[in-house]
Order: C-alpha cells, then structure tokens, then sequence
C-alpha cells in the first residue's frame, strides 16, 4: 500500500499542482473581471444621477457578492461540490447571523437609510444620541463615515443612524441666524436698533428676500439684549456668521454704544460697636 502511494504520489502532486496554477490564474482573472463589473456598474449608476451614497453602498455590495462567488469557484475547481458549498454557507449563514446581530442590523440600517435618505453624501449632520456631527463622507455597507471640521473621521453604525433621531442641518438651501447682542442701559435703544438694522442692510451676505429685523429679546439683569434676525446660504453660513458677528462690534463701538458685562454692587452695612460686642458675647 505505502509502495502504491509512493508510485501515485508524482501523479497526484502534479495534479495537484495543476490545480493550484488554475486557481491562481482563477484568481487573478476574477479579480480583474471584478474591478471591470465594478467600474461599469458605478459608471452606469453615476449617468444615471444616482445618489453619491447609492453608488457607494452598491458597490460594496456588489464587490462583497463577486467575491464570494468566485471563492466558490476556486473551492469547486478543488473537487467541492457547489451545492454542497451553498448549503454550508447557508447553515454557517444562520449561525454566524445570529452571532453577529449587531452587523445585520447594521446592513438593514444602511438600506433602510439608502430608501429613506434622511442624509446623503455631502450633507452636514447632528447625531442627537452621542451628539456626533460632521459632513458626511461616505455610506458604506455596514457604517457611514462623518469627516469633522478639524478633519476628524468619526465612523457610526447604521443601525444606530437608523433608529435614532438626527438633525441634518445643509438639508435646506438656507439657514436662519439668531444673534443677541447686549447694550448698556443708559443707551439709547431706538438708535441701537438703527445701527444694527444698518449693519444688516449693508452686509453682503443677508439673503434680503427673507426676514431681516432687529427686535428687544429681554430686559437681563446688566443689560438690554437686542435680537438679530436673518438668513444667510448654507454655502457660507459660517463665515457671514463671523463677518455680521465682528462687524456689528465695529458699528456700535463707532455709535459709541457699550456691550456691558455681568456686575453686581455690593452695599455693606455698619454695625455698632457696642451691638457687635453684644453679639459676640452671646
């Protein structure tokens, strides 16, 4: 017997070997055939004007899928029966399922995000539960990825996207600024009112079809607050915020109207001597 396998060892290393060479050239076809599906398929999408975060979940479905189909390939190449395969990644499938819930209810969660599209590639959002935010970068199979305005990458689950409540702030073209500034008592409140009116007439960057008024929200402890309304594009939100913000310093500065800060007055009053000995005696 040790003499048969000896004499069939040539043969059977040479076929194994064979086989080794075809599945390596196997494999190097399918990956290749599966960059081209891939680029034509994202080709196709991109004319179609599809979503930035269809195209990026489909793909990495499609990737994963073509993947596994040509593993199943190769293993069949060695003498395994597909069906024999198939029917062991199902029974696999059911126990790997329900050991990796978490990453299912994560796939759910980035189709379901896919349908609804309460965000997409480019929006900037707040996520109200770990109060994450940041501009959204990619929707993957499993997660979604936010880069922050100090270029911070924060990676979240789409279940946890999916089942939790979450602002996305660019969704409108506008965004509204509410701005309170704090003028002294002994200022004059109408001509406050007007020069801050002027600043927001002046500025480039006040969308002037919508609401734009100067009001008095409260009358604080140290100071009358006034109110700044207006509307800006979400394209530069940030920096007309700052602009209107450092501009309307200079103009109540040039108006001579102080902003005045927190203060409190103390009054002490005296004792008398003979009271005080009084009660230190008791």
């Amino acid at each position: 017997m040790i003499e048969r396998f000896i004499q069939e060892l040539p043969e059977k290393a040479l076929h194994l070997g064979t086989r080794i060479v075809l599945s390596a050239i196997v494999l190097f076809i399918g990956v290749q055939l599966i960059k081209v599906v891939r680029r034509l398929v994202k080709k196709s999408l991109e004319r179609g004007s599809a979503d930035q975060g269809v195209i990026q979940f489909i793909d990495s479905f499609l990737k994963f899928s073509l993947y596994v189909v040509l593993l199943i390939t190769i293993a069949s190449g060695f003498g395994l029966d597909a069906a024999s395969i198939l029917a062991l990644l199902g029974s696999a499938g059911v126990a790997i399922g329900l050991a990796i819930q978490g990453s299912l209810a994560n796939f759910v969660g980035g189709v379901l995000i896919l349908m609804l599209k309460p965000f997409k590639v480019g929006d900037y959002i707040k996520e109200d539960t770990n109060g994450n935010e940041g501009t959204v970068i990619s929707i993957e199979l499993f997660y979604t990825k936010l880069t922050t305005v100090d270029n911070r990458v924060i990676v979240l689950p789409n279940g946890t996207l999916a089942n939790s409540s979450l602002t996305n702030v660019t969704a409108c073209d506008s965004r509204r600024l509410d701005l309170k500034v704090g003028i002294s008592y002994d200022a004059d409140i109408r001509q406050a009112k007007e020069v801050l009116q002027k600043v927001l007439e002046e500025d480039e960057g006040v969308l002037k079809a919508k609401e734009h008024f100067v009001y008095v929200d409260e009358l604080a402890e140290s100071s009358v607050n006034l109110g700044i309304r207006c509307w800006f594009s979400m394209d530069g939100y940030w920096q007309d915020k700052w602009r209107l913000t450092e501009n309307v310093k200079y103009a109540l500065d040039e108006a001579g109207i102080g902003i005045p800060y927190p203060q409190m007055d103390l009054h002490l009053a005296g004792r008398k001597k003979g009271k005080t000995k009084k009660m230190l005696k008791n």
